[in-house]
């Protein structure tokens, strides 16, 4: 599904090239959930950025789904995100103007799905999050781990066939950490292909396989032993 070929991300200033990234080689299965771990400035977020199509290396190859990534055109790109990857952000980018329900709502708009599936959908995450009392309300007035919560729904609504996750606990309390985690077990074991970055140890293991990077190199990369 994913292919990484000698992947180079790298800032030139003046004097200097600076590598987030260096010859990173990396193949994902459809139906993996792969967890990336490292410490704070290995690369992971910006590996994950590359493998959404949210960002571009300097070098190397990418294949996804059998395309080669890099020459798909921005319509195509824009389709992508639209019905195949589903994206938890470290920063929620949740909408400001749109309520909660609204939110979680949107990636089904895009993808022209009716509006009596549209609400059984939502309906079904706001329960399952126990967010219905919260339907109405805008991020601005929910808490760190309510807003993530949100982005998770607003991530999964659409079964995406690759989520891609950057540290989706991290503003969550261990309780609600464990749900999400369990909730996206499950996804994989319906056939999500799920790649999350994380320093979570107990939460990496949820996956089936861990990824440590270090220094923009792939250092390790292991099955999980269950």
């Amino acid at each position: 599904m994913i292919k990484l070929r000698n992947i180079d991300r790298y800032f030139d200033s003046k004097f200097q090239r600076t590598f987030v990234l260096k010859g990173v080689d990396l193949d994902v299965e459809q139906g993996e959930f792969v967890s990336i771990m490292g410490p704070s400035g290995a690369g992971k977020s910006t590996l994950l950025n590359i493998i959404g199509l949210l960002d571009e290396p300097n070098a190397g190859e990418y294949y996804l789904l059998g395309d080669p990534a890099f020459q798909l055109k921005e319509k195509k790109k824009v389709q992508y995100h639209r019905s195949h990857i589903g994206f938890i952000f470290q920063a929620f980018h949740l909408i400001d103007e749109l309520n909660v329900y609204e939110n979680i709502e949107t990636p089904l708009i895009y993808r022209n799905v009716k509006t009596k599936e549209r609400k059984a959908l939502v309906a079904d995450l706001l329960d399952r999050f126990n967010m219905v009392a919260k339907k109405d309300l805008f991020p601005s007035q929910l808490s760190g781990g309510q807003q993530q919560l949100v982005a998770v729904a607003r991530a999964i609504v659409g079964n995406p066939k690759l989520l891609l996750a950057d540290e989706p606990t991290g503003n969550l309390h261990s309780e609600q950490g464990e749900m999400i985690m369990k909730l996206l077990k499950k996804l994989n074991e319906e056939g999500m292909t799920i790649i999350q970055v994380t320093h979570n140890e107990a939460f990496a293991n949820y996956g089936s396989r861990i990824v440590k990077l270090v220094d923009g190199l792939i250092q390790e990369d292991y099955q999980v032993k269950k």
